[in-house]
């Protein structure tokens, strides 16, 4: 667990850990340069229990925080803690015990649940709380892993052998999480998802998905396109993108970067048959003349992409053979 000026929330958060009803486990808490009171709470808990182990940050900034407690974990299963954010008091001992069912090469996934303690959750963070509860429950993490980070820092639990395996903390990547979700796509550990909130995740304005520059764009579309290239495109195949809007013209933008041609349908009729960077915009009819294609959609309507996908279906193509939605 990375701690960085949470004073205000780290005691509720280590209670949720100290009460945790599995109570064989070991904190690593990491200081990360912070300039309130976080370092002396975390010092005090530590003197009130010796499975609470503090140290402190060389570098600055989250994943060297990350990387410097990772070299001091002694056990054998894995989960991120961030500091603001409070643990259901069944946590670890659902997760172990899930994970014990499967065992190495598998990773445990499960739901979340934002709060706060003033005001009301923003409306981003609710949909994307619904989505990830829906993507655990139905263990469709690699069927929908272009779409946004399917399995987020705090939410799961593998083995350290798995962990070293897809280099842990060691990438220097931000999102740090979305891009260690890729290591385990890449890896090809299998992902147990569970219909159960493990994790209460605060909303609060100054939260880093919020501030820092490495977030800003949720759309993370330089990510997700290089790991696309990399795990699952076939260059054999023609490319289809799909989406016309602000996505549309970002994604092509990264596309004629990597390909020579690819075609990009829509079903907009202001824009069908006009020429956009050189590529002509075609009705998305036009898949079907196509030998083979890999789809990529960026429209990010829910209503759009239930759309799409039953169109998709009608005509036999499959999630992850196909087509990957990116937004």
């Amino acid at each position: 667990m990375a701690t960085k000026d949470t004073e205000p929330y780290l005691p509720d958060c280590l209670d949720s850990i100290i009460n945790q009803s599995y109570q064989n486990w070991e904190l690593i808490a990491v200081n990360d340069h912070s300039t309130d009171h976080t370092p002396e709470i975390l010092s005090a808990y530590a003197e009130k229990d010796s499975r609470v182990r503090v140290f402190h940050s060389i570098k600055s900034k989250l994943i060297p925080a990350l990387q410097e407690g990772y070299r001091h974990v002694r056990g054998s299963l894995i989960n991120r803690m961030d500091s603001d954010d409070k643990m259901p008091l069944d946590k670890i001992e659902v997760l172990v015990k899930e994970w014990q069912k499967y065992g190495r090469g598998h990773i445990i996934a499960g739901g979340t649940e934002h709060f706060v303690d003033e005001g009301e959750v923003g409306g981003g963070f609710l949909r994307y709380e619904r989505w990830l509860n829906e993507v655990a429950r139905q263990s469709l993490h690699y069927q929908e892993i272009y779409k946004e980070c399917v399995i987020p820092s705090h939410s799961w639990m593998v083995h350290k052998e798995d962990f070293d395996a897809v280099g842990a903390f060691d990438s220097e990547i931000y999102p740090e999480d979305y891009d260690l979700t890729f290591r385990f796509y890449r890896q090809k550990l299998t992902v147990i998802g569970i219909d159960k909130v493990l994790h209460y995740w605060r909303d609060r304005s100054n939260r880093i998905s919020r501030t820092w520059e490495e977030y800003k764009d949720n759309r993370y579309f330089g990510l997700k396109v290089n790991n696309f290239y990399s795990l699952d495109r076939d260059v054999s195949r023609p490319i289809v993108l799909w989406g016309a809007g602000r996505n549309g013209k970002d994604m092509a933008k990264l596309l004629l970067a990597r390909e020579s041609k690819f075609h990009w349908v829509c079903d907009n009729t202001n824009k069908i048959g006009r020429d956009v960077y050189g590529i002509r915009l075609r009705h998305y009819e036009h898949i079907t003349a196509l030998e083979n294609p890999q789809i990529m959609i960026v429209v990010a309507s829910p209503d759009g992409q239930v759309e799409i996908k039953t169109q998709l279906e009608e005509w036999g193509k499959k999630p992850v053979q196909d087509y990957w939605f990116f937004a």
